[in-house]
């Protein structure tokens, strides 16, 4: 199962060393693991948004594949080191909720305890667990290590509420779970919530002080400047600009967590 590929998703940023550090402890565990970094740009402590990009990467990766992620504010506390086995794939990180939205969805996931120290750092830093104890731990997984060797199986991971779109009356009501590089406001819509209701109808999207009367396919399917919403490629509805950027351009009235409602063209106006 093991390939060799260790990804990375952090919130510590690209200035400060860290993060290379997780990696020489990797390379040095198993020089001939392939490390790809998916994001060091989460919000720092923002265990909600790290969880739907982890989740929303990974199934690109081969069967096999372990994924390191720590968005740890709670680092040196209670919570505690985990792996997870879930779609063929190996998670590695704490036990904060980080990834709950995968455990959720996935029927077969199995989550252990990281508890055997003999896969740690000797030394241990009470404020670094990402380079003292994942990182070790998901090189040695790398490798081949039997998962079910590092620890014992639990049942009880830390949950996280994670928003899901719901309807109210017959507008289908979702929000803002994340803002890309390009100041795009990525959604909990998905594609599916969508797609029984978009033909024949139509539909409008309200957002904020924003309401568009249209889905668009392309970003080009506005003129510069001007907003729209879309499908993107993970497949979750986006508020956008053409050009431009939406989180800086329609400011504090579109943020994370502001509701998005959709309306169909069937449906009865207020």
């Amino acid at each position: 199962m093991a390939t060799g590929i260790i990804t990375i998703t952090t919130d510590f940023g690209e200035r400060d060393p860290y993060v290379a550090m997780m990696k020489g402890v990797i390379l040095t565990i198993n020089p001939g693991s392939r490390i790809v970094d998916i994001t060091h740009r989460v919000p720092p402590g923002s265990i909600r948004e790290g969880g739907s990009i982890i989740k929303e990467t990974y199934q690109h990766f081969p069967s096999g594949t372990v994924h390191l992620a720590v968005i740890d504010p709670g680092v040196g506390g209670k919570r505690r080191p985990i792996a997870v086995l879930a779609d063929n794939h190996l998670f590695v990180g704490p036990d904060n909720g980080l990834f709950w939205p995968i455990i959720e969805t996935q029927e077969h996931s199995e989550v252990i305890h990281l508890s055997d120290k003999m896969y740690w750092m000797r030394e241990i830093s009470p404020t670094f667990h990402g380079r003292d104890i994942f990182a070790p731990v998901a090189s040695h997984l790398s490798k081949g290590v039997d998962p079910f060797l590092l620890g014992e199986k639990i049942d009880d991971p830390t949950t996280i509420a994670a928003p899901l779109p719901c309807k109210e009356n017959s507008d289908l009501v979702g929000e803002i779970i994340r803002v890309d590089h390009f100041g795009n406001l990525v959604t909990n819509i998905t594609r599916d919530h969508l797609s029984p209701f978009l033909q024949p109808k139509g539909v409008s999207i309200k957002v904020g002080g924003l309401v568009l009367q249209k889905l668009s396919t392309t970003y080009s399917d506005v003129p510069v400047g001007q907003p729209l919403a879309l499908i993107g490629s993970s497949h979750q509805l986006e508020i956008a600009i053409n050009m431009g950027n939406a989180r800086n351009e329609l400011g504090e009235k579109c943020k994370i967590g502001t509701k998005v409602t959709i309306r169909f063209a069937n449906s009865a106006t207020n």
